[in-house]
């Protein structure tokens, strides 16, 4: 019965929202939350106060989402109403007409630079609206995005989802090393796969036949040195695999190598000067995540210590802006979040204030900004609200339905488990939003089954690490942030039956390695 009701909300959120008439996430996951909500009060007999706790700690994680996705809006409607968009399709017109070209360098190796980075759904949010710029369909870029975002997850934010969500199950650093190099194993194999799902949603087949060496080559051009930064260290095989792959991307498109040869170059009429001052909304938050996030930097430290330079009962602010609540109403349940580190007003409204006076963003064009950006987030924050609360409610307590639910999978698959494990971080994803989070949730069961099964605790952690990250495409919070961006409304259903059957490949490759491990 336990399990019956551990699954029964998520089995209704999944039904509303994949069905062909999909119910808007605004109402399905706060629905979903309320369910889940008197289950856990009603049949788990958890306290109206810890019930409480745990809706207010998922009320107040929203907000990293939710100001995500409000800066990453307000810096995109900054790009279109500056001009600054104009200019940078212009400029990828004359890098390569070729549309496969185009979003091979924007939705596959920007992509992965980004999610080096920083994470935190950013990387559809700067990559979707430059997409939709070049002239391809919302919805579809979405889906193309999701997809294409899951191959540096593990790696995302300087490493974090391995070293931190993976970092306090007891492994040495030379076994967290190891955990990391086969998490990229896997993820290389995906990665000669997986790009092609994300392809089909935006070019023809024809045209996908027609440029197979350009995209292969931009692949490896990520992927190969993202495997080989993945033997020295955790924190940089993302951004180092995207920076090197972007660069590569670009150069093979000039000159028009795997490509059709029909699609010839026009010069943009373009100077360096002028693309520099465009592009300075993308490259200026690449800076500012980059600078934020090198340890050898002090900006990290000290936007992410928590020592209270001001407290107040069991709340404390730290001197670099972290907000924090412990023991919320005197239960075992905490919140924080860091204002400078969490990428939002830090760079996202920091730079687009910026480029409002270097571009000449005129002050009626401001208020626009403000105005839409506003809009677009509101129907995307009730769902992520939703979202949250539900998530507290599932990962919280001692006898949680997560804990329920991992278990019972766990227990079900007995020696077999290798083959399922990654499933098992998927699904950590679908219902947190972050490969760092399912780490954190699940790692210490699969660890657990896999000692019980006489399995090694490293291969069953890596597969662990690359399910959070193919769960990323599923991941409720990204698609309603990816559609927020673009203005999309009641989407997210559609979008979520799209990307069902290439996670259901990447689990596949995953399984093949677990049963190979």
């Amino acid at each position: 019965m336990n399990i019956f009701l551990s699954l029964l909300p998520i089995a209704i959120l999944v039904f509303l929202m994949a069905r062909k008439k999909s119910a808007p996430a605004h109402f399905a996951l706060p629905g979903a939350a309320i369910l889940m909500l008197a289950i856990r009060g009603f049949f788990f007999e958890n306290s109206l106060n810890f019930l409480a706790a745990a809706s207010v700690s998922g009320f107040l994680t929203a907000l990293t989402p939710i100001l995500v996705v409000w800066g990453a809006v307000f810096l995109f409607r900054t790009i279109e109403v500056s001009g600054a968009m104009d200019t940078i399709k212009k400029w990828l017109d004359s890098v390569s007409k070729n549309p496969v070209a185009q979003v091979m360098i924007v939705g596959w190796a920007f992509s992965f630079l980004i999610e080096g980075a920083s994470g935190f759904g950013t990387p559809a949010a700067l990559a979707a609206p430059i997409l939709v710029g070049l002239g391809f369909p919302a919805w579809r870029v979405v889906v193309a995005c999701l997809i294409f975002n899951t191959v540096p997850v593990s790696f995302g934010a300087a490493g974090m989802p391995t070293w931190f969500g993976l970092g306090g199950l007891g492994f040495s650093p030379s076994e967290l090393l190891e955990i990391g190099h086969f998490s990229a194993q896997i993820h290389f194999v995906a990665a000669l796969v997986i790009p092609f799902f994300a392809l089909s949603f935006l070019v023809p087949a024809s045209k996908i036949r027609k440029n197979l060496g350009f995209i292969f080559l931009s692949i490896l051009a990520c992927a190969v040195p993202y495997l080989i930064f993945s033997k020295l260290g955790t924190e940089f095989p993302s951004l180092l695999g995207g920076a090197i792959g972007l660069l590569i991307s670009v150069f093979i498109a000039k000159k028009n190598w795997g490509g059709e040869r029909s699609f010839s170059k026009t010069p943009s009429g373009i100077s360096w000067q002028n693309l520099l001052r465009a592009t300075f909304p993308l490259w200026g938050v690449i800076v500012i995540l980059v600078a934020t996030r090198l340890d050898f930097l002090p900006f990290k430290n000290f936007l992410t210590a928590v020592a209270p330079a001001v407290h107040f009962q069991n709340f404390s602010i730290s001197a670099g802006g972290v907000l924090s609540w412990s023991q919320i109403f005197g239960e075992n349940i905490s919140w924080s979040h860091a204002i400078g580190y969490v990428p939002s007003f830090v760079p996202f409204w920091i730079v687009s204030i910026l480029a409002w006076w270097w571009l000449g963003v005129k002050k009626t064009q401001r208020r626009s900004v403000v105005r839409d950006s506003l809009r677009r987030v509101r129907k995307p924050a009730i769902a992520l609200f939703g979202a949250l609360i539900l998530v507290k409610l599932i990962l919280l307590g001692g006898n949680s339905p997560a804990q329920i639910l991992g278990d019972f999978f766990a227990n079900l698959a007995g020696a077999s488990w290798p083959i399922f494990a990654a499933g098992l971080g998927a699904l950590g994803s679908f219902f947190s939003g972050s490969n760092t989070v399912s780490n954190l949730t699940f790692g210490g069961i699969q660890t657990a089954v896999a000692q019980s099964a006489g399995i090694s605790p490293v291969k069953i952690a890596a597969l662990q690490n690359v399910g959070g990250a193919a769960g990323n495409m599923i991941c409720l919070h990204n698609i309603i942030a990816a559609c927020a961006v673009l203005g999309l409304e009641n989407a997210e259903g559609k979008i979520l039956r799209k990307t069902i059957l290439p996670l259901v490949v990447y689990l596949a490759i995953a399984g093949i390695f677990g049963v190979l491990f």
